[in-house]
């Protein structure tokens, strides 16, 4: 059984088949109770590291036999504490449940009909093709491609009105607009330009006779892909942090203090 953060190193599906709230009979525990102990025994490492053989296998002996006595003196408080929130969760949960299930026209049966499809679904995912990336980096590329074009609109609507604001008869006040407006311009130009050739080289590499035009159907297929590799993307960097934010907080014995 793996705890559910251990996803972040699995992936969805090793979850759906190992994590203890998909496994019959588990409930909702945690599954890590090895981690905690070896965790504990992490404190040993450093008065432990240069000791004798019999010395580390005596403080490891005592460490055990404390760290047990310390667990069984907790276990009651441990047991009612984990009972009394187990059965207000029941409590609170079932009522909602019993809202949804109502409200979407399910029973208990489909749960694990829905668990099976989605086993099913990332058994038989598979990554997209070659062609098909590049066509989504096609895609992209085209959204560029707009974006540039209309940096340079403006660029050009900037220079003809570069010098409205400036003070009749100032001419150094003239050449410098006029210098600015050119910058802008010329770079504006030379984005639009690489942008191009970047277009017209995914286009002879994925054969196209002419190139997607935006909104047309091609273009809103793999459009929809792009969109969503930007979320994938989004969302695992987002999983990254908080498991990071975790782990320092853990580090600093601040976990669980809402920091």
């Amino acid at each position: 059984m793996v705890g559910a953060f251990h996803g972040h190193t699995h992936n969805r599906l090793c979850q759906l088949g190992w994590h203890p709230m998909y496994i019959e009979g588990t409930g909702n525990m945690e599954g890590e109770g090895c981690e905690h102990v070896f965790s504990a025994f992490n404190e040993l490492a450093q008065s432990t590291r240069h000791a004798t053989w019999f010395h580390r296998h005596q403080a490891i002996e005592q460490h055990i036999a404390f760290w047990n006595q310390d667990k069984y003196e907790a276990l009651t408080c441990f047991i009612q504490n984990h009972y009394r929130e187990a059965m207000e969760s029941v409590r609170r949960l079932s009522s909602e449940l019993s809202f949804l299930k109502a409200a979407l026209n399910i029973t208990d049966d489909d749960f694990p009909r829905f668990i099976a499809k989605e086993c099913s679904y990332l058994s038989s995912l598979k990554e997209l093709l070659a062609q098909d990336i590049q066509k989504v980096h096609y895609v992209q590329v085209l959204d560029d491609l707009k974006e540039k074009g209309l940096e340079w609109n403006s660029a050009c609507d900037g220079a003809n009105a570069a010098l409205s604001g400036v003070i009749e008869g100032d001419f150094s006040a003239m050449a410098a607009a006029i210098n600015q407006a050119r910058v802008r311009v010329e770079l504006a130009y030379m984005k639009l330009q690489n942008t191009e050739a970047l277009a017209a080289h995914i286009q002879g590499q994925l054969g196209l006779e002419s190139p997607w035009k935006v909104g047309c159907e091609e273009y809103n297929c793999y459009r929809e892909e792009a969109m969503l590799g930007k979320y994938r993307k989004a969302l695992g960097e987002l999983e990254r942090l908080v498991v990071m934010r975790l782990f320092e907080l853990s580090k600093l014995a601040m976990s669980g203090t809402g920091k």
